[in-house]
């Protein structure tokens, strides 16, 4: 039996510390690009959620003027106006506060971000009249 011995050099396999930092830093790169990106993404889906819980109260309200013939008194905070309608839960309801001002014959509903939404501030009133400030992200709904 005859064995063959190789006459070059070792065959090297494996890769080198310059080409590992070089991924590295190419991969903290793209982390620094689209991690940022993303949060915004979150946050401006975040603030249409409470754009369409604005609608449901909304709706709401004019289910109850429709039987009462005017519309409820003042919520000033998100548990109120949670229990003047069990049938609406907002879905934001741990990054927005919602409130409702109203007469026997108008409202206005507030949506107000919080923590990382804090400049976020959506309204609604009784005749379809809509308002989104410039830190939500989007410029109309």
């Amino acid at each position: 039996m005859h064995r063959v011995q190789a006459t070059g050099p070792a065959a090297q396999t494996g890769f080198t510390l310059v080409e590992l930092m070089i991924a590295l830093v190419v991969a903290g790169i793209l982390a620094a690009i689209a991690i940022p990106s993303y949060a915004r993404l979150i946050d401006r889906s975040r603030a249409k959620d409470a754009a369409a819980d604005l609608s449901a109260l909304a709706l709401n309200l004019e289910n109850r003027y429709q039987l009462q013939l005017s519309y409820p008194v003042n919520a000033s905070e998100t548990a109120a106006t949670t229990a003047m309608f069990s049938a609406w839960s907002p879905t934001q309801a741990s990054h927005f506060s919602y409130s409702l001002v109203s007469t026997a014959s108008s409202y206005t509903l507030y949506a107000k971000g919080q923590g990382r939404l804090s400049g976020c501030n959506l309204s609604l009133s009784h005749d379809n009249r809509r308002s989104v400030s410039a830190a939500c992200g989007f410029s109309s709904w």
